[in-house]
């Protein structure tokens, strides 16, 4: 598993999640960074749409890491919601619950919300950003299901899947953000630090491919696009 460099003085992010897979994909940006992880409460209100959901939860996240941030960090805050006919699915409660999601989901194609918040710490200055990607599930079999299952993998995973993981593979054909399913969409995070006037020192296109093994094709409409303030 990647991990973050060694934290030192210079840091300048703070990723406000101790997500593995949040901290694997910074860890390519290869910039250092230090973890202020954010509790909030995350119950979904009433009638709340999926993106203004994670947006909110991302935001709200952010604000909390910068309570005793430094005033020349920058805080990133990620929340990644799996979403079926409009239907938000969380962390399975127990090995029946994931097959349930898991049978649920094999298939067809859903989405994926993943909303993005940058806070500048010394004026408050936050970034937003929303990243949704449909996701093409496989029609794996009940014995794919069962076998996933026993690796307790699914437990700890919205949706109870992860698509990077290399026995069960759920997905196919995916053609938009593999790293934000994952949980952290770079070229999203790539494209809002430059609105900071930062920069991550590498090509992050190339090193994110590279890592899912995923042909991303939309990634430099992304990095060209506007970008919500």
């Amino acid at each position: 598993m990647l991990e973050s460099p060694p934290v030192s003085e210079e840091n300048i992010l703070i990723l406000a999640s101790n997500s593995p897979r949040r901290r694997q994909l910074l860890s390519l940006g290869g910039w250092t960074y230090n973890i202020a992880v954010a509790d909030v409460d995350e119950s979904l209100l009433p009638d709340e749409a999926p993106g203004d959901y994670v947006l909110r939860l991302a935001e709200s996240k952010a604000l909390k890491s910068a309570e005793n941030a430094h005033p020349d960090n920058v805080v990133i805050a990620a929340d990644t919601a799996v979403v079926d006919c409009g239907d938000i699915l969380g962390k399975p409660l127990d090995e029946g619950d994931a097959a349930r999601m898991l049978k649920r989901l094999r298939g067809h194609t859903h989405q994926v919300y993943t909303g993005l918040a940058l806070l500048r710490v010394s004026d408050n200055h936050t970034l937003i950003d929303l990243s949704v990607t449909d996701v093409p599930m496989r029609d794996y079999s009940d014995e794919e299901i069962n076998a996933y299952i026993q690796t307790g993998d699914p437990l700890d995973k919205a949706g109870a899947y992860a698509i990077q993981h290399p026995d069960f593979h759920p997905v196919e054909n995916l053609e938009g953000c593999y790293a934000s399913v994952m949980g952290l969409p770079l070229c999203h995070l790539t494209r809002a630090l430059g609105r900071l006037g930062l920069a991550l020192p590498v090509n992050v296109p190339r090193v994110c491919q590279d890592f899912t093994g995923h042909r991303c094709s939309i990634a430099k409409g992304i990095l060209q696009a506007a970008i919500h303030s």
